[in-house]
């Protein structure tokens, strides 16, 4: 019998090959926001490589929505060609290409990991942050975000519109919105980083404002047959913090609006956090979420093994099973993982010597 990790899903009037999805995962390897050959190789290769779905890295909106100098960006119309590159290469290995749209808020300006992920000051090569309220995520950094007014609020829903223009442009047929790991979207969501007194703060229903604003305008952009993710943090890991049952009611009111699937992370938010790394640590998250909220979820975190990922789907925990690092040690992850589940997959030609 065949798996379950490798049957198909059809989401809207897309039909993943199998539930195997390529997480985002930041290259810092782009030059003012605009992607290359590394970024064409690394997606690629993990297409050919046999996965159902590939979401490109947290893709800047704005250049001050990035993390780093070296994050891609779609914020303006000459960076589309060389994504289109990427999504045609993508869709010729019978795989799905996505995006996620990104904001670093409070996180943004910083140096790239090898150089120390190091909050660039301004004389460094670094810019103003914003946030949901002026508070750092280190104690000491050489500057505070800037609390969001009403017109830059207002930019920033008009950024991730024009983005998804974009997107569309270039060809992605999954779209998914970053509002986890304590970027801008989440540093809304969470009373840790939201101490506003406006509409935008406070109470539950005000805290999602932002988030449901952004859903609305990435809407009136992305066609209504293509699916449309949102990846949350389940629970901020800390006291206080947005926790699993705002999760579970966000869902709701999201799968109301139109959204398709919940990718579940958990943390990012805060310096103090306190997670305990195991196996499969998140899974429990996107069960919650799936079966209390109604809703497709995606599970990731610390998923390395075939067994693991399809007992996950076998239980009912989730739908999909998002892969990180375990694909960065091997972009030929699913291959390996047919051949272990005694699935025939059809892998490239230019492959096909080595199934036996």
């Amino acid at each position: 019998m065949a798996s379950l990790l490798f049957s198909p899903l059809t989401i809207k009037n897309i039909t993943l090959k199998n539930r195997i999805t390529i997480s985002p995962m930041c290259q810092y390897s782009a030059i003012e926001g605009f992607a290359n050959d590394w970024h064409l190789v690394h997606l690629g290769s993990r297409a050919s490589g046999g996965a159902g779905l590939i979401i490109q890295e947290a893709t800047a909106i704005s250049p001050e929505a990035r993390i780093s100098p070296s994050d891609l960006g779609i914020w303006k119309d000459e960076h589309i060609q060389k994504l289109k590159t990427i999504t045609e290469y993508i869709v010729s290995q019978n795989s799905i290409p996505g995006i996620q749209l990104a904001h670093a808020g409070r996180k943004a300006s910083v140096s790239i990991p090898w150089e120390g992920n190091k909050k660039l000051g301004f004389d460094q090569g670094g810019w103003q942050t914003v946030a949901a309220s002026a508070i750092p995520y280190h104690d000491n950094e050489p500057f505070l975000p800037e609390a969001l007014d009403k017109k830059g609020i207002q930019k920033v829903i008009s950024d991730f519109k024009t983005a998804t223009k974009r997107a569309v442009e270039a060809g992605y047929q999954v779209m998914e919105i970053h509002g986890a790991h304590g970027y801008l979207l989440h540093q809304f969501l969470s009373p840790l980083t939201n101490i506003r007194t406006d509409e935008y703060g406070g109470s539950f229903e005000n805290r999602i404002r932002f988030t449901l604003e952004i859903i609305a305008a990435v809407q009136s952009e992305w066609p209504s047959d293509l699916p449309l993710f949102v990846r949350i943090s389940a629970t901020d890991w800390a006291e206080g913090g947005w926790n699993p049952e705002e999760s579970v009611k966000l869902s709701e009111i999201l799968k109301e609006k139109g959204v398709d699937l919940i990718d579940v992370s958990s943390g990012g938010l805060v310096s103090h956090q306190k997670i305990e790394l195991k196996p499969g640590y998140q899974v429990s998250f996107a069960e919650k979420v799936k079966k209390e909220a109604s809703i497709l979820t995606g599970a990731v975190g610390l998923i390395t093994e075939a067994k693991q990922a399809e007992a996950i789907l076998e239980t009912g925990q989730a739908d999909l099973v998002l892969f990180a690092r375990a694909s960065l040690r091997n972009p030929n992850l699913p291959l390996d993982f047919a051949r272990e589940l005694n699935d025939d997959i059809q892998w490239p030609k230019q492959y096909e010597r080595a199934k036996i």
